[in-house]
């Protein structure tokens, strides 16, 4: 009985994490092309990257303190009174906090739309950015309001639900900025500052489609929560007051984290330009920062969406299981998806790092610059995988003040290293790049120490990070060794897409044959089961 729950646990955990695993992925993917498609558009190029950037992280900046970790709170509150049988108090719960985050939400959108002037010109040090500021205002009520129903889906384990919110958003955005900033185009002969704008205003509709959408879903669901209401056990009146508190007593410290890394994403809009000006002119200055803002920061925030699902399923099952008392649950989960991410995150690091110019040159051949900002920014992806799931963690177990603090120390880190270095013409913008290396290197070491006090890891030291290390090792030396030998006999772009699908088949047959994962761990994935048994055949695993 207790192995066909334990079976149970396993499915529902990695089909939640499956389903946002597909989403994320296909989120960045569809990210990827619009953003290729900016960078590469005539008018636009790093020019418009970075007043697209800047504004888009201010934007960031304001949904992140006006939605205070929403999502992640609901869904852990949520959790909790579910497991326990009390529906009706996950309702109220869900209901009150609609109410007060759409007047918050409503708050930060006028903020954003009356600011917007002074925000570009001393913030930004970028007066272009205004009306990208301005288009994006009402996208802050919208997904304010959104956040709540998902952390409430997050919190039923629907987490489909808001990984098919999240696609529509990304899909409705992708195709829409290319059809308005086309019709822009034309309308202004490739104005730089209305194309910026108009990218933007596609982004304002997107949100407000996949907002729709949530709010469809909740309505078609009513008589489901109708019959939960019914078989509420060990329900618990609170008045309005106490469930806004202990909303918030949960939502502020978790945000903590997500502010931390947006004033981070910040402190490059800040300190970049303003530092750069002081040895290069303000168009090359801007268009160092739109390097940094637009193509190196969309892709090494890629693998990052491969990971975020288990940091997002982990909150909800974690805080489920520990209302149960099921410290074992606990210790597969972080385990499993500690060594998950380290699988993920290493192999895209190095392989960042050694294909970061031929990789430039084949997304965006019209404005391939910025190879070694790019390699010095990849080392971060590692280091925020492993952070992604920690974080996920320590949120799930009540330690929400870690992630924050270990952030925050390590932002200060930033800020110096980029107030010493950017304005340096030996560095420039790879200052900052050297400044967010430190800073996630500082949060993870905070983060895991903690995490190791308070959680029980089943995790080896060769498994978890001897045989990665090996298994990447021989992954670059071969992938790097054939994108060399095809460079003389096809094009760039062709030997560096056959180089790269080499490398994830060889990285995936050195995982096998060095066999990182256990006969469990091969379980715990998505027809886990059957490739074991196909390994055994083959004499692999015995």
């Amino acid at each position: 009985m207790k192995k066909q729950k334990n079976k149970v646990l396993k499915e529902g955990f990695m089909q939640a994490v499956l389903s946002l695993m597909f989403s994320q992925v296909l989120i960045k993917l569809l990210g990827l092309v619009y953003n290729l498609y900016l960078t590469n558009k005539d008018g636009f190029g790093d020019q418009g990257n970075a007043i697209y950037s800047g504004s888009y992280q201010i934007y960031a900046l304001l949904l992140t303190l006006s939605s205070i970790g929403v999502p992640n709170a609901i869904s852990k509150l949520v959790a909790e009174r579910t497991a326990k049988g009390d529906h009706k108090g996950a309702i109220r719960i869900f209901k009150v906090a609609l109410a007060t985050f759409a007047v918050i939400g409503l708050i930060g959108t006028l903020l954003l739309f009356f600011g917007a002037d002074v925000i570009a010109k001393y913030w930004l040090n970028i007066p272009e950015a205004k009306y990208t500021l301005i288009t994006l205002s009402p996208a802050v009520f919208f997904v304010t309001v959104a956040a709540v129903l998902r952390g409430y889906c997050n919190g039923k384990q629907a987490m489909r639900v808001t990984a098919r919110s999240q696609t529509l958003e990304q899909v409705f955005k992708t195709v829409l900025v290319i059809i308005i900033v086309e019709i822009v185009y034309k309308m202004t002969n490739g104005n730089t500052v209305w194309m910026a704008a108009a990218a933007n205003v596609a982004t304002t509709l997107s949100i407000f489609m996949s907002f729709m959408y949530l709010v469809r879903f909740y309505r078609i669901t009513r008589n489901e929560r109708a019959r939960e209401l019914k078989e509420t056990v060990n329900y618990k009146y609170q008045n309005v007051k106490t469930i806004v508190k202990k909303i918030l007593s949960v939502s502020i410290p978790m945000s903590l984290s997500s502010i931390m890394s947006s004033f981070n994403k910040n402190i490059d809009s800040f300190t970049v330009v303003s530092g750069l000006k002081k040895f290069m002119t303000e168009t090359d200055a801007k268009a160092q920062y739109g390097i940094l803002g637009g193509k190196v920061d969309t892709l090494t925030s890629l693998p990052l969406s491969i990971n975020i699902a288990f940091a997002t399923a982990l909150v909800p099952t974690i805080s489920s299981a520990i209302a149960k008392g099921d410290k074992e649950n606990t210790t597969k989960r972080v385990s499993f998806s500690l060594m998950a991410s380290m699988l993920i995150g290493l192999p895209c690091t190095i392989g960042m790092i050694v294909f970061a110019d031929p990789i430039l040159h084949l997304l965006y051949p019209a404005q391939p610059e910025g190879a070694l900002l790019l390699q010095i920014s990849s080392l971060t992806i590692i280091f925020t995988i492993l952070d992604q799931t920690i974080n996920g963690t320590l949120q799930g177990i009540g330690k929400v003040m870690v992630p924050a603090i270990s952030l925050g120390c390590g932002m200060l880190a930033k800020l110096v290293i980029n107030l010493l270095l950017v304005s340096n013409p030996s560095f420039g913008a790879n200052g900052a790049a050297i400044g967010s290396v430190v800073c996630h290197m500082v949060a993870f070491s905070i983060a895991f120490t903690t995490l190791r006090r308070n959680v029980k890891l089943n995790l080896k030291v060769s498994n978890f990070l001897i045989k990665p290390i090996i298994s990447t090792i021989i992954m670059s030396i071969c992938s790097l060794f054939i994108y060399n030998v095809l460079l003389g006999i096809i094009s760039q772009a062709l030997a560096t897409l056959i180089a790269i699908i080499f490398a994830v088949v060889i990285y995936a047959i050195s995982v096998v044959a060095l066999k990182i994962l256990s006969i469990e761990e091969f379980y715990m994935i998505p027809y886990g089961q059957k490739i074991y048994k196909l390994l055994e055949k083959l004499g692999i695993y015995r």
